[in-house]
């Protein structure tokens, strides 16, 4: 019986405590979020880009800063719209999710893009690039380093 009392006691005191225990332990931190886009998607918020881009192009950011590393982003150019010759500090990794983009890189074949295409620009190497008559071209692109377009003047 003594046993049993001790034993009562004990419980009814942690019993007691847990409420302070409680208090006392952190939520474990919520997960981080784990979007997911299209290009079509109505929250997306378009900018516009540099301007010695054609009218009409936008760029969405889709993940990070742009003027950090490691940012993601829609960029799209209307159908038949030709993207003057430029360059970037970043190596850029891309992804043409709409229409059919003809890209030329200095010194290299014209490469045709279509929809599930990849291609790697590296960093400041200047290129073209001309989106077909018909749907916009959008391509998804992650740049290494902050995102920047600079313009290049022909012959240089």
């Amino acid at each position: 019986m003594a046993r049993t009392l001790r034993l009562a006691v004990s419980l009814c005191a942690l019993a007691g405590a847990l409420p302070a225990l409680a208090q006392t332990v952190e939520a474990p931190p919520s997960p981080p979020l784990a979007p997911a886009w299209t290009f079509q998607d109505a929250g997306l918020q378009w900018g516009p880009c540099p301007p010695f881009l054609p009218e009409g192009c936008a760029i969405a950011v889709l993940h990070g800063d742009p003027a950090k590393a490691n940012a993601d982003v829609f960029f799209r150019v209307p159908g038949g719209a030709s993207v003057p010759r430029h360059r970037h500090t970043s190596a850029e990794r891309m992804v043409l999710v709409s229409g059919e983009l003809r890209v030329t890189y200095d010194g290299q074949d014209e490469v045709v893009l279509r929809p599930g295409s990849y291609a790697y620009g590296p960093a400041n190497l200047p290129h073209a690039a001309t989106c077909a008559a018909g749907d916009p071209c959008v391509l998804f692109i992650a740049f290494e380093s902050p995102v920047d377009a600079v313009a290049m003047p022909v012959g240089e």
